[in-house]
């Protein structure tokens, strides 16, 4: 079972398999040969995660990133109890890879419980057009899904030092591209665009 796993200079953390999205492009659907199998034959435990976090030389990285085959935020409780175990012993940066379902997943206003644990939250907008985003997304929560990760953008960055709203470039069409970069500078916080990988 892979807990933690490296991609570039960074420490990935998988804590779960479950997402509220089942995203078409997503690479849960094709296959897990690009980081070894993440599948989870099971949820770890808080003191599993932790202790495979510990296990690495954390100076060895540049930051520790929780992202895995599933959505973070559906372990809220447990990513932010192990990011205050990581600022009482490292200094390194903590990202996390969202859908921005936070608030629809955990049934309340959850961008203040952030503060001072991440230092980037980057999270995947995918497209400008709400109809779109259901098609392609098939989020659990059905329409309410995007504008959610837009007011969670919109609400996180009063609390998290840098925000970033991300596309997939093979996914959607250069005018929708600029439209989702619209929608990044409206509110406040940085576009970025995705290499489909």
């Amino acid at each position: 079972m892979i807990i933690t796993y490296v991609h570039g200079s960074g420490l990935y953390v998988n804590m779960t398999n479950r997402c509220s999205n089942a995203c078409d492009f997503c690479v849960r659907s094709h296959g897990d040969t690009i980081y070894g199998n993440l599948w989870l034959d099971r949820e770890p435990t808080r003191e599993e995660i932790a202790e495979s976090i510990f296990s690495r030389d954390l100076s060895a990285f540049s930051e520790i990133v929780f992202c895995g085959y599933g959505e973070p935020t559906e372990r809220l409780a447990d990513m932010l109890v192990l990011c205050r175990m990581i600022r009482e012993k490292s200094n390194i940066q903590i990202r996390l890879n969202t859908n921005g379902h936070s608030d629809l997943i955990n049934e309340r206003d959850t961008a203040p419980e952030f503060e001072g644990l991440f230092d980037v939250i980057s999270i995947s907008l995918n497209t400008s057009d709400p109809k779109v985003y259901k098609e392609m997304c098939l989020p659990k929560f059905g329409g309410r899904a995007h504008m959610a990760i837009i007011d969670f953008a919109a609400n996180v960055k009063n609390y998290v030092p840098r925000v970033v709203l991300s596309v997939v470039d093979t996914t959607i069409t250069p005018e929708d591209i600029e439209l989702c970069r619209g929608i990044a500078e409206d509110i406040g916080v940085e576009f970025r665009l995705r290499e489909y990988i």
